[in-house]
């Protein structure tokens, strides 16, 4: 093991459970969190129709893509989804308040959607459950994964302001 698989680890370790103990505060209101009831509420305000899906689904990549980033499972995937969430939180939440993070900027996500970029650009490390089970992927097949789950955030940015916009009245 050298210097970079442990480099790895701390910030698959950092990233994946700072994502996982947020999807937890959505999901169970701990360490001051929202819960499921109040993050729906949340993310109806916010205009993400159908509500529930969008909260159920946000909440297990928050959660469960943490874990597994963590861990350093499917990482090239996980890491796509991650990024894609990291997408949405700074267009929807934190881009109108500038960069840093004392005024709720997107400083922070933005930090984290890095990690999550590197590390799966990079792949997981020698420590990690990818590496143990002996799973590769291509550098090419991350590359797509991860544009993917960019773009995916995007649509997802999309979708409420679609939406919002009134067909022209019929006369």
């Amino acid at each position: 093991m050298d210097p970079f698989d442990i480099a790895f680890l701390i910030l698959r370790l950092v990233a994946g459970l700072t994502f996982a103990a947020h999807g937890a505060q959505k999901a169970f209101g701990w360490w001051g969190g929202p819960g499921f009831a109040g993050w729906r509420g949340a993310m109806g305000h916010m205009g993400f129709r159908p509500v529930r899906l969008f909260a159920v689904v946000s909440i297990l990549v928050e959660l469960v893509g943490g874990i597994a980033l963590a861990v350093g499972f499917l990482t090239p995937l996980t890491a796509a989804f991650v990024l894609a969430q990291t997408v949405v939180i700074i267009g929807q939440v934190h881009w109108p308040h500038g960069f840093f993070n004392s005024k709720s900027g997107y400083e922070f996500p933005l930090q984290l959607g890095a990690i999550a970029l590197a590390v799966g650009l990079a792949g997981a490390g020698a420590v990690s459950v990818d590496a143990a089970l002996g799973l590769e992927i291509s550098t090419t097949a991350r590359v797509v994964l991860l544009a993917l789950g960019a773009a995916a955030g995007v649509v997802i940015l999309a979708l409420p302001r679609l939406r919002a916009v009134d067909p022209a009245p019929a006369h």
